[in-house]
């Protein structure tokens, strides 16, 4: 009886380790974990400490604008990205706001500022998790919002992923969290610790991505620490 509840045990462990391995197929790593090789940033500001990309500001060392630091080694389509983030707010008042760009470009180069779309994260209760078009047409989805943007760039409501409070309920404050992003065709979207935020289809063509920069944000503002490890990526086909 021991004998076959040990086979059981065991047999349930290689599932799983096999279920996780086929999960992470075909992702390629794009940190290698020591150092920002492969990443463009403010040195002042992006630095790898304690295995992570960290980006930080202080008073002394404030960030002018939003700036970005710049995954250098592609600029994909199709494609599903993941990673875990942590966010640390610095002051007084609670605030630390970061995000990933993807189909980005970049706009101001003497200070690494990039636009584009950007998968939301925050300190507070609202945005993390929402789609926001960064120094463009601002919120394209709110959390738990399925969205049709028309091709005349009308934006319309068109579901519901669930309550965006059950989803805020899931995020753990100043701790590590899971982003997944998958973007294919005008098809996006983005889920956080399991729980999909937003789904967004786009079809304005005039002002919709089909390609572009990755990046991470550092917000302009408070003081605030935000933390990315485990960034790996696949090519949809």
């Amino acid at each position: 009886m021991k004998k076959a509840l040990l086979v059981l045990v065991l047999g349930a462990c290689l599932a799983q380790i096999t279920f996780a391995a086929d999960s992470e197929r075909g992702f390629k790593k794009m940190f290698n974990g020591k150092t920002l090789a492969g990443w463009d940033g403010s040195p002042e500001l992006w630095s790898v400490k304690d295995g992570a990309i960290t980006g930080q500001t202080t008073k002394e060392h404030p960030a002018r604008e939003n700036t970005f630091l710049i995954w250098t080694n592609a600029q994909p389509g199709d494609f599903e990205m993941r990673c875990s983030y942590k966010l640390v707010a610095n002051n007084p008042v609670g605030f630390a706001n970061s995000g990933v760009q993807y189909r980005s470009r970049l706009v101001k180069p003497s200070y690494w500022v990039i636009s584009g779309y950007q998968a939301d994260m925050e300190a507070g209760k609202t945005y993390s998790g929402i789609m926001y078009e960064e120094k463009a047409r601002g919120i394209l989805a709110q959390r738990c919002q399925k969205v049709l943007i028309h091709p005349d760039g009308k934006k319309e409501v068109v579901g519901s992923l669930g309550k965006s409070e059950d989803i805020q309920a899931a995020i753990k404050q100043e701790e590590w969290n899971e982003y997944v992003i998958i973007a294919k065709g005008n098809h996006l979207q983005h889920f956080i610790n399991g729980h999909q935020t937003i789904d967004l289809i786009d079809e304005d063509a005039a002002k919709a991505a089909m390609s572009g920069l990755i990046a991470l944000q550092l917000h302009a503002g408070q003081p605030m620490t935000v933390q990315f490890k485990n960034l790996r990526i696949k090519e949809l086909k």
